[in-house]
């Protein structure tokens, strides 16, 4: 029986044999990985790593493709968690694991985060995302795309965009292209915050108004004494400032 995708789960089932083998080709899997997949849907990705690996994770929430999984995989191979990936205790599956995923675009960014908790048992993570998200996951400074996700992934991740994926490559075919993005944890943080919290308050709080300046996005936060010993110029914008700027100024009010 075909699986119909469903809406409320953002389902959009990528069928390229080519696109499928250069996913495949990035993520490079050996045989004793200790791999998750997000979302593995009809087993576009799942079904070439398990010709690779041992042993895989799947993180499925929608009973009727983890009936489909049942029927396709042995079970040997592949170990099914019935839970929203935002629930999902990754940590709990041990040490230096990799994730790959297909993220739904609805839910695309808390998933983000939610890994950045997870981060310090992560070897890397690579996932079709919508292009406008990774563009804004991997942006530079100064540029339209550079926002609040820029500076809180880029704080702990290396980002590196690898390809672009047109709709047709799904079923359904989505209303945007779509691209793959490698995320690798960094071994030592290059600018470490005292508080993450307060980095994370601080962020949040100059990127809510992109269009005003930091003496008045961060008023409350940051004082002009306070510019002044950071050499910051409090009349840029947000879009402005590196992830070096926005740490120092969390460990300065920290």
């Amino acid at each position: 029986m075909k699986h119909i995708p469903k809406k409320r789960f953002g389902q959009n089932f990528l069928n390229d044999p080519d696109i499928i083998r250069a996913l495949v080709e990035a993520i490079r899997p050996m045989s004793d990985d200790l791999m998750v997949e997000i979302g593995p849907g009809l087993g576009a990705l799942t079904q070439p790593l398990i010709k690779t690996l041992n042993h895989l994770h799947a993180v499925e929430l929608d009973r009727d493709i983890i009936e489909w999984m049942n029927g396709h995989y042995p079970a040997g191979k592949i170990t099914i968690h019935n839970i929203d990936a935002l629930k999902f205790d990754f940590a709990s599956l041990g040490e230096r694991i990799r994730v790959v995923g297909n993220l739904p675009y609805n839910i695309s960014t808390p998933i983000l985060f939610h890994l950045l908790d997870n981060v310090d048992h992560i070897v890397d993570m690579h996932f079709m995302l919508q292009k406008e998200v990774v563009e804004r996951m991997v942006a530079e400074p100064s540029t339209p795309e550079y926002g609040r996700l820029s500076v809180m992934l880029q704080y702990r991740l290396q980002m590196v965009y690898l390809l672009t994926v047109p709709p047709d490559a799904f079923d359904p075919p989505p209303k945007v292209e779509s691209a793959f993005v490698r995320a690798v944890p960094f071994d030592v943080l290059p600018h470490p915050a005292k508080d993450e919290k307060v980095l994370s308050r601080v962020v949040t709080a100059a990127f809510a108004q992109r269009r005003k300046t930091l003496r008045n996005t961060l008023k409350g936060i940051l004082d002009d004494a306070g510019f002044a010993a950071l050499g910051i110029d409090p009349q840029l914008r947000a879009e402005n400032l590196g992830v070096a700027e926005f740490v120092a100024i969390a460990n300065h009010v920290a």
